[in-house]
């Protein structure tokens, strides 16, 4: 039999797989074309697949642009400016215009593409067991599996639709192998229930990670291999991620208890208002879940965040931006996190700063630590999470929400808001902007408008895209919206 290469792709043709020295997890870089009977022949081959994994992720057709700042925060309305020929199609909610569908398809074939090359890998590992020292084996697996789940999430957030329509709806494939066979198009409630078997799966495999353990790693052990946590999913990401699942899948009393486990752990502390002052931590590094590692971020910045040149750029108006910020002008995210654009043409566009690197200094020896991470799950989700569902069980989240609002400089609400889920919304917004997830909040609560737009999303169904269409000839799928 011959060997059968990595695949990046369900359906799609075979490509190269990408891997870097082997003491270099976070930097992975186009290299070669490995057979996988080779690769899978020792522990560092697996820990080289998932890695490849890891960087398949910071593609701009996913979490370096679209699924970020890119598509999902314009389906949000985040912006006021933004580059309109690539946009606009997006901004109206026209999902079949040209440009609009080559941004979904390329979404949803980047994310298959990921979702083969972890299926490879956990096609392997449990026969190879004996190749892994320590906890290798349960962390990676753990990982992957993690992985598997994440992926297939934020697809089912997109070409699902959310539970508060209808639950039994046909939505997406769960792949769970390396194949050509086609699978089954599932319902949104059956893939939700098969991410959450992953994730319990990978929580269970993840007690052995150190974030949890305590265990001291250095460079000496494994090559620092467990070093640097937050750049891998693991095991508090894992009860972050859950959080999420569970929200969408309206199991509020779990979502809590996963985001209290987050929080409860204190192993991400505030980040430090020293540091989010000069600017050595524009990302709020220390609370952040997990990151990907993304060696080109300073360049995402340059480009589209750049002060001085808006053909490209992502801004708000200043208005916007004091309207986003009720006007408090003691929060930090307010303060810290924008630069003014410089030219006469644009000094009234603000342009975020959560993407620029850290400015350096010659006291500033822990600089790697905070650069480079791309934000994907954060410690003030949980908050928002966590207040959301004490709401729901009670009729107030005040004391949770003011919390997360103390950290940022914010004074606290004194009343619980007349109108909850509309401060909700605010606070979201302020949080996580440009990281994406406003849009998958406007859609989980089944909002009938989304700030900025007079769109009817739910008589015009705009809050799910529809299946690709080489997916839908290819496959015969069924009506996704």
């Amino acid at each position: 039999m011959k060997n059968r290469k990595i695949y990046t792709g369900l359906l799609l043709p075979l490509m190269c797989i990408v891997f870097a020295a082997c003491n270099d997890w976070l930097d992975v870089q186009p290299e070669s074309q490995i057979e996988d009977t080779e690769l899978f022949k020792s522990e560092t081959g697996f820990k080289e697949a998932l890695s490849g994994v890891y960087s398949s992720m910071v593609s701009e057709n996913t979490y370096s642009k679209n699924m970020t700042f890119g598509a999902m925060a314009i389906l949000g309305q985040e912006w006021s400016h933004y580059p309109s020929a690539a946009y606009q199609d997006l901004a109206d909610y026209n999902y079949s215009a040209a440009i609009a569908s080559e941004v979904i398809a390329k979404l949803w074939a980047t994310s298959y593409s990921g979702i083969a090359n972890v299926n490879n890998l956990l096609n392997q590992i449990d026969a190879k067991k004996s190749l892994f020292r320590g906890n290798n084996y349960e962390i990676i697996k753990g990982e992957a599996l993690a992985l598997r789940a994440f992926l297939h999430f934020d697809l089912l957030r997109c070409f699902g639709v959310s539970y508060e329509v209808n639950p039994d709806m046909p939505a997406i494939p769960y792949c769970t192998d390396l194949t050509y066979r086609v699978f089954p198009q599932l319902t949104v409630k059956a893939v939700a229930e098969k991410i959450e078997q992953d994730l319990l799966a990978a929580e269970q495999l993840l007690k052995a990670d150190p974030i949890l353990t305590g265990e001291e790693i250095t460079e000496i052990d494994d090559n620092g291999y467990l070093m640097n946590r937050q750049v891998h999913l693991n095991y508090y990401a894992v009860k972050g991620l859950q959080a999420r699942v569970y929200m969408w899948m309206q199991k509020y009393p779990e979502a809590e208890a996963a985001a209290q486990t987050v929080i409860g752990a204190q192993a991400f502390p505030w980040a430090d208002l020293a540091y989010i002052s000069v600017g050595r931590d524009y990302g709020f590094a220390t609370e952040q879940l997990f990151a990907l590692n993304n060696i080109k971020l300073s360049n995402l910045a340059d480009v589209y965040f750049n002060e001085e040149e808006n053909s490209s750029s992502f801004s708000l108006d200043y208005q916007v931006r004091e309207e986003y910020f009720d006007n408090v002008t003691s929060d930090y995210r307010y303060l810290y996190l924008f630069i003014s654009g410089t030219t006469n043409e644009m000094v009234n566009y603000r342009y975020l700063l959560k993407y620029t690197p850290p400015t350096a200094s010659d006291d500033f020896t822990d600089i790697e630590y905070y650069n480079n991470k791309m934000p994907m799950i954060r410690l003030g989700e949980m908050y928002l999470i966590a207040a959301e569902c004490q709401y729901r069980a009670t009729g107030s989240g005040l004391e949770t929400l003011n919390q997360l609002r103390v950290a940022r400089g914010v004074p606290a609400l004194e009343n619980q808001p007349s109108d909850f889920y509309a401060e909700l919304i605010r606070e979201y917004r302020r949080e996580l902007l440009g990281e994406g997830q406003l849009f998958f909040l406007y859609k989980r609560l089944n909002r009938p408008s989304v700030s900025g737009s007079d769109k009817d999303m739910v008589g015009e169904k705009a809050y799910t895209f529809p299946l690709p269409l080489s997916e839908t000839d290819a496959a015969q799928r069924e009506n996704n919206r």
